[in-house]
């Protein structure tokens, strides 16, 4: 054999090894047994970071966002799945726990409200956080802070709405759909067998019996007194509650005479009534807790990672998927402002 055809056959015996080699990892990484760690951005497995967005002196004061509809379920998108809200401002607040230079929280609330349930929970984790800590709480209202929006807000020491903003909403709304008149035109049926009379209530394959109707309206007035009650007992309103109970919006000089809100100012006044109330320098920090660092922050920041930058899908509705997807519930919700 020629010296140059011994060579060219240990040059393929080389090559078809490192073919083999090269396939048997890709095959491996395509069952799983090696995944490839690519993170572009971040994500909520990172964790919470501090950040300061302005102050050098001692004392801290803590801006929470609040934004979009309330929800104890998780956000699943195309790339990525987020932590629910709940999730996230009871994470915020635990870090805040345990942060003895905290004197202050700033909880920047722009949202139509949501679930019962979420809202509910918020505040109870609010109200929890400001009673055993001695933390001022202090609600600052951007665009809309109605229903639930104002539901979290009532644990505050302060509660300061934009001049513009949107508030109100005291009330709860029922949604669930109805399918009968469209099933009857198409000619389709749904037997349902139950071992009780009310089992299927609310189903939307047929129309509300008289009785279902009643529990209904029973429930909703329970969970709308709650709210009334609520702000009964957090706010000098009695002489605007039956007004306030009507679940009517209000902007906000209309809130502020109705006794809903402290005061009108914009957020870095509410920044200035927090670090007053804490008794704080004015210099003191104004800090906010991100996964990620962002270049020239500030506080009208609200995001938290940089993967919440961009729209996920094609058409934005303004609603969390789990809300798409399982509509039907009882909401502390003020439904046009869900485009927001």
């Amino acid at each position: 054999m020629c010296a140059d055809c011994s060579e060219k056959g240990g040059w393929d015996v080389k090559r078809f090894v490192f073919a083999w080699i090269l396939a048997a990892l890709m095959g491996m990484a395509v069952a799983g047994c090696i995944a490839p760690q690519v993170k572009l951005f971040s994500d909520a497995s990172d964790p919470f970071k501090e950040f300061t967005l302005s102050g050098e002196e001692k004392g801290k004061v803590l801006m929470i966002p609040v934004n979009g509809v309330i929800s104890d379920s998780v956000d699943t998108e195309m790339f990525r799945t987020r932590p629910s809200m709940v999730q996230e401002i009871v994470a915020q607040l635990d870090l805040a726990r345990e942060d003895p230079d905290i004197k202050a929280v700033v909880l920047k609330i722009d949202s139509p409200g949501g679930s019962v349930t979420a809202s509910d929970i918020i505040y109870h984790e609010l109200l929890d956080f400001k009673t055993k800590t001695g933390v001022k709480l202090v609600v600052s209202m951007m665009n809309i802070a109605a229903s639930g929006g104002y539901y979290i807000a009532l644990p505050a020491d302060y509660i300061m709405a934009h001049p513009t903003t949107v508030t109100g909403s005291v009330g709860v709304i029922f949604f669930r759909p109805n399918v009968k008149g469209l099933m009857d035109k198409i000619g389709v049926d749904v037997n349902v067998d139950t071992s009780g009379v009310l089992k299927d209530m609310g189903s939307p394959f047929r129309q509300t019996t008289e009785r279902e109707a009643e529990l209904f309206e029973n429930l909703i007035g329970t969970l709308g007194n709650r709210f009334v009650n609520l702000v009964s007992s957090h706010r000098s309103v009695s002489e605007s509650i039956d007004e306030i109970a009507t679940a009517r919006i209000f902007l906000a000089e209309e809130a502020l005479e109705a006794g809903l809100i402290d005061d009108i100012g914009y957020l870095s006044q509410a920044f200035d009534a927090a670090k007053k109330m804490a008794g704080l320098p004015e210099d003191s920090k104004v800090v906010v807790y991100r996964r990620t660092y962002f270049p020239n922050d500030n506080i009208y920041n609200s995001l938290q990672m940089r993967s919440n930058v961009g729209p996920s899908a094609l058409i934005d509705l303004g609603l969390p998927q789990n809300l798409t997807r399982n509509f039907s519930g009882f909401y502390y919700l003020w439904t046009p402002g869900l485009e927001e």
